[in-house]
């Protein structure tokens, strides 16, 4: 039976992400959902890229857009460098691409386009980056930039009082529109936690890869999980995204 696996923020750690590949009890059958921000802080950002271009040829794999994919694309087709890109991982990201053919980078190019705002899947999931502020869905969403940026879906899951019933005219409209709702975007460092959290039906799965934390997985079905050790252990040598 097909199975679907939601993976937490990358940023350049390919080593974190085959060993969580390695970890993992997954088939090629499986569908694996990628929240995003796959660039962008260790090393090998232009590898992961590589990397989930060939994987996605042997699984069937669903790619989200993340603030910083955004800003990398942007860097890919135009070579502007947005300022506050290069200050919070674009520096390692343009480091990683040095010496790329043409060719190459023009593929990396159209995977970047072909990348979703948000995915809904058969179980009326939302699989997203960020959040979303309309009370009608993201599918209505006045700013687009809310997918990969909003926190206020994520805040509010959070601090829900858990006596509000689901029937309840007070509970929120948003988390009303889907059985779950899959983000990645905030670490779960920021609580103190390690692993991926849960407000209310809103799972998020960065638990932190881009920092100290490590590279997580979550069985949407199950909730189990998976992860790598933590990745600055893995880049042992590298600062990351920290500052």
């Amino acid at each position: 039976m097909k199975r679907t696996f939601v993976f937490g923020d990358i940023h350049g750690g390919l080593k974190a992400l085959i060993q969580l590949l390695e970890r993992m009890d997954c088939s090629e059958k499986d569908r694996f959902i990628f929240l995003g921000d796959y660039v962008d802080g260790w090393s090998e950002s232009k590898e992961v890229i590589d990397f989930l271009i060939d994987l996605s040829e042997k699984q069937e794999c669903i790619f989200i857009k993340g603030n910083h994919d955004v800003w990398c694309q942007e860097w890919l087709e135009d070579e502007v460098i947005n300022d506050i890109w290069f200050l919070h991982g674009g520096k390692s990201t343009i480091e990683s691409y040095v010496g790329i053919e043409r060719s190459e980078k023009e593929k990396h190019r159209q995977f970047f386009n072909t990348m979703k705002d948000y995915f809904v899947d058969e179980n009326n999931n939302l699989f997203i980056h960020a959040g979303f502020s309309s009370m009608h869905g993201p599918e209505k969403e006045h700013y687009k930039t809310n997918y990969s940026w909003d926190r206020t879906l994520w805040e509010m899951a959070l601090t829900m009082d858990k006596r509000i019933q689901k029937n309840s005219l007070s509970y929120p409209k948003r988390l009303l529109l889907y059985n779950e709702i899959y983000i990645g975007h905030t670490p779960t460092l920021h609580y103190n936690i390690e692993i991926p959290m849960q407000g209310c039906n809103v799972w998020n799965v960065d638990t932190g890869a881009g920092f100290y934390g490590k590279l997580s997985c979550l069985d949407v079905e199950t909730k189990g999980y998976w992860q790598s050790d933590v990745v600055q252990q893995l880049y042992s040598n590298e600062k990351g995204r920290n500052k």
